[in-house]
């Protein structure tokens, strides 16, 4: 068995479902060669797909970003996402999608004669975030974000999360917290919440950071707990003076922050914003 893939449960490739280890895609595909496509991971819990309509909200959007043919309609992409479901006897996992530009020449330009996306899902075992981790919070460390500038795709060419998620482990904190030109982007892999005399705050939603499904979420959540909730250009000193600090992402959820670059942040715990969006997110899971 290949580590970190799933093991009982069949995958989906262009058409058919397979063993994980039958899977197999041309080294011509431009996702292979070029990084050339998307992805998207929802989250499951107890066989319910969470936050499902947001999920293929943004895949469409990236999709269309790149100009790659929709392989789906809205319909089939649901279907799809029951039949790998239907296909594992886990319960709480993600189903991870991804399309590709397809099979082509190497060559920069898109394809000259239109050729078909390579379509993939899976079905991959994981466990939300352990009460302790809820509890006790995580660390993060600040560093520079050198990506490109187009975040808002969530696109397979990863390499500047994968280089900026090595820091936080090369600094064993669980993540990093990225600005670029003195202003808050985003996590490696999550969003970043400010706390700030008991206002929440987020970046805009623009070309420098993803729009996690979980922007909208939080929002909706601070509405419904009378939290109030700005997104705007936030500073790398308002973040290091904040009261409170929260990530958020498909698979960690909501945690507090409680340290950045070896300093406490507020008390050094999470705090009572957090504490009330992490009220609100689990009584959405609940109603699942």
């Amino acid at each position: 068995m290949i580590p970190g893939v799933p093991g009982e449960s069949q995958v989906y490739l262009n058409g058919e479902f397979l063993r994980v280890d039958e899977a197999k895609v041309s080294v011509l595909d431009r996702g292979f060669i070029f990084g050339d496509g998307i992805y998207e991971v929802v989250p499951v819990y107890h066989g319910n797909a969470f936050r499902m309509a947001e999920h293929l909200n943004r895949l469409d959007r990236s999709l269309a970003a790149l100009r790659i043919a929709q392989p789906f309609g809205r319909e089939g992409w649901i279907d799809l996402i029951q039949q790998l479901l239907a296909r594992t006897d886990m319960e709480t996992c993600i189903v991870y999608l991804q399309v590709t530009r397809g099979v082509a020449k190497r060559d920069h330009q898109f394809p000259s004669v239109p050729v078909a996306p390579t379509v993939f899902g899976m079905v991959s075992a994981w466990s939300p975030p352990t009460a302790a981790q809820r509890a006790q919070g995580v660390a993060a460390i600040g560093i520079p974000d050198e990506r490109w500038l187009h975040c808002e795709i969530k696109s397979v060419s990863l390499l500047g999360n994968v280089l900026a998620k090595q820091q936080a482990v090369d600094a064993q904190v669980d993540e990093v917290v990225q600005f670029r030109d003195g202003y808050l982007t985003e996590g490696s892999s999550t969003n970043i919440w400010v706390v700030s005399g008991g206002k929440l705050l987020a970046p805009p939603k623009n070309n420098l950071i993803l729009e996690g499904i979980r922007y909208g979420l939080m929002g909706e959540l601070a509405a419904e707990a009378g939290i109030p909730f700005e997104s705007r250009r936030i500073s790398q000193q308002e973040v290091e003076q904040a009261d409170e600090l929260m990530l958020s992402s498909a698979t960690k959820e909501v945690l507090a922050i409680v340290s950045l670059d070896g300093k406490p942040v507020g008390s050094g715990k999470p705090g009572p914003v957090f504490e009330q969006l992490r009220a609100g997110y689990d009584a959405r899971i609940a109603a699942l």
